[in-house]
C-alpha cells in the first residue's frame, strides 16, 4: 500500500473502486463463468478458425456495405434484420453461432445473438467485433481480396503472438 492509500484506509474513507464492495468469491466466479458462456474474444475465434476446431459458425451481422469493406474469412453474412428468415436455411443448429458486428461501440452483435437465441441456437458474441479482428492483425477478406493490417500494439503484442492472457 502506498502511504496515501494506507492513510485513507485508516481514516475510514472509501475510494471509488471499493465504494461498492466486491462480490463474494463464489458469486464472482458464477458471474465470470456466465460471461464466458456468452462471449468469445477475437483471438480465441481466430485460433479456432485457424486450427479447424469443430463446432462453430461465425456470422457477420452487418449490412452489405460493411461486408464489402471487410469480413472475417469464412464468416457467413446474415444481417441482423434477416436472421429469422435466413438462418434456418443456412446455419446448422448443431453448431454454436459466433456473432460479430463493427466493434465494441456497436451492439449489433448482441442484437444478432439475441435473434439467434430466440430461434433456439447456442450463441456467443465475439467481443471487439470486426474492428478488433483487424486491429489484432488478423487477415480479412474484402471486395478487393484478402488483406491484413499491422498489429495495433494497443490491442495486441507487436509480435503478433497471443498475449497469453
Amino acid at each position: 500500500m502506498s502511504p496515501t492509500t494506507s492513510a485513507s484506509a485508516s481514516a475510514g474513507t472509501t475510494g471509488a473502486v471499493l465504494s461498492v464492495p466486491p462480490a463474494a468469491p463464489a458469486v464472482a466466479a458464477a458471474h465470470y463463468a456466465a460471461r464466458l458462456a456468452f462471449e468469445a474474444d477475437v483471438s480465441d475465434v481466430h485460433a479456432d478458425l485457424e486450427s479447424g476446431a469443430p463446432g462453430i459458425v461465425v456470422v457477420d451481422t452487418r449490412g452489405d456495405a460493411g461486408w464489402e469493406q471487410g469480413r472475417v474469412p469464412g464468416a457467413l453474412h446474415i444481417p441482423t434484420a434477416r436472421i429469422a428468415d435466413v438462418a434456418p436455411r443456412l446455419v446448422d443448429p448443431a453448431l454454436t453461432v459466433v456473432t460479430y458486428c463493427w466493434g465494441p461501440g456497436c451492439n449489433g452483435a448482441t442484437r444478432a445473438a439475441l435473434a439467434f437465441a430466440r430461434l433456439g441456437y447456442r450463441v456467443k458474441e465475439m467481443l471487439g467485433g470486426f474492428e478488433y479482428w483487424v486491429r489484432e492483425g488478423f487477415g480479412f477478406e474484402s471486395a478487393a481480396g484478402a488483406r491484413r493490417r499491422p498489429v495495433d500494439d494497443l490491442t495486441a503484442p507487436r509480435s503478433g503472438i497471443s498475449c497469453a492472457c
